[in-house]
């Protein structure tokens, strides 16, 4: 592959008759969408590919700009259980694709906090009118991101980020650096234009993967890149602002359940094509994989809810953020539950390609590997050990 990163070409809609948040979020016309997302999967099964053909179908449906102001799951407005059961599915149809449309969504949430209006009415065309891109590039290595300041008052930056999901497919991807300037100090956000800017150089070595090998989750370099102040998300610190940064878990878990659904559907086709579902045991371990997804959808809901409701009362943050971090380790652990059950059922017979099981065992694997799962736990267990209300009150 070319080493250099090479702005891509826009993703056109697959249905130039679908126009921007056209498509309902339920019924028949969604679960064809989802359904081509589901077959077009396997194609796009390698490393260093990625699902173009799928987010031509998301663009087609006017899925990027679902969040959008006027939209139908509008920020501005309590969406975020629909927004969540959206991601769910899209999941559940492709954890690839899940993985970077939940990068899309996180940025475009970044935006609607941070941004002046000049920026939201610009990046906001760029999603509707261009069908771009968006994607939070934040994880680095020892040779991360600095951004200095120019003599011609702009910004260079110098150094990488790791993990870049959809890497060369990104149009605006939204990175974080250390700045040391007079007006500017700390971790700073910033929207790369790269049809703008110096050729980026991308490492697709680095993406060896057990799963999710259609994220296309390069390491990029930067160095060298110049923006302008328009460029610039917000302030020094603002991305790290809680409970923002840590809250937004509830939304890769919501992907990863729609992974341990697709699980649990595809063992379930399995098991009717061989005509084993008389088996008394094959009968438990669906029983259980199903009350264990069910359970998952609960505290899906009910982190949907609460997080509106508590954003909207302006709520101690440490409350937001244990129940998201509660969230993402109770669906981790159903996800870790439905899997090695899923496994039995199907047996070897089941864990070969082509069968659609193999490929969607290897992505949740993968995906499920988010940073700092023990922190986490300890986080979850200080709030409510440093907490003096009863267990009753404690999340209401």
């Amino acid at each position: 592959m070319d080493p250099y990163f090479t702005p891509p070409s826009p993703i056109l809609p697959s249905d130039p008759t679908f126009s921007s948040a056209s498509i309902s979020l339920q019924g028949p016309a969604f679960d064809t969408l989802l359904r081509r997302i589901a077959e077009l999967a396997p194609e796009t099964d390698v490393e260093g590919d990625f699902p173009v053909n799928a987010f031509a179908e998301l663009a087609g449906a006017g899925l990027l700009a679902v969040t959008l102001p006027g939209g139908p799951l509008d920020f501005a407005r309590p969406t975020t259980p629909q927004l969540l059961k959206l991601l769910k599915r899209i999941g559940g149809a492709n954890l690839a694709v899940g993985r970077v449309y939940e990068g899309h969504i996180n940025a475009l949430y970044l935006i609607h906090l941070y941004a002046s209006p000049d920026q939201r009415a610009r990046w906001y065309t760029e999603v509707r009118a261009h069908h771009h891109l968006f994607s939070v590039w934040n994880t680095q290595a020892g040779d991360g991101i600095g951004i200095d300041r120019t003599d011609a008052g702009h910004y260079r930056l110098r150094g990488s980020k790791t993990f870049c999901s959809g890497a060369g497919w990104i149009e605006r991807p939204l990175i974080t650096g250390e700045i040391q300037t007079e007006n500017r100090r700390g971790w700073q956000m910033a929207i790369v234009p790269t049809e703008r800017v110096l050729p980026i150089r991308q490492d697709d070595q680095f993406w060896k993967p057990l799963g999710m090998r259609a994220s296309a989750s390069f390491k990029m370099d930067f160095t060298d890149v110049e923006l302008s102040e328009t460029d610039l998300l917000g302030h020094p610190g603002e991305y790290l602002r809680q409970p923002y940064f840590s809250g937004g878990a509830i939304r890769f878990a919501a992907v990863q359940l729609g992974g341990a659904e697709a699980i649990y559907e595809a063992t379930r086709q399995f098991l009717m094509s061989m005509g084993r579902t008389d088996d008394v045991l094959q009968r438990t371990r669906l029983a259980e994989m199903a009350y264990l997804i069910e359970s998952g959808n609960q505290w899906l809901r009910s982190a949907g809810e609460k997080t509106d409701a508590w954003l909207a009362e302006g709520a101690d943050w440490t409350t937001v953020v244990a129940y998201a971090n509660m969230t993402r380790t109770a669906i981790e652990e159903i996800c870790l539950r439905v899997m090695p059950l899923a496994e039995r059922c199907v047996g070897a017979r089941g864990l070969l390609r082509p069968q659609a099981f193999e490929r969607i065992h290897r992505d949740l694997t993968m995906y499920l590997r988010q940073p700092a799962p023990d922190a986490t736990l300890v986080d979850i267990g200080q709030y409510v050990l440093t907490n003096s209300l009863p267990a009753h009150d404690l999340w209401r």
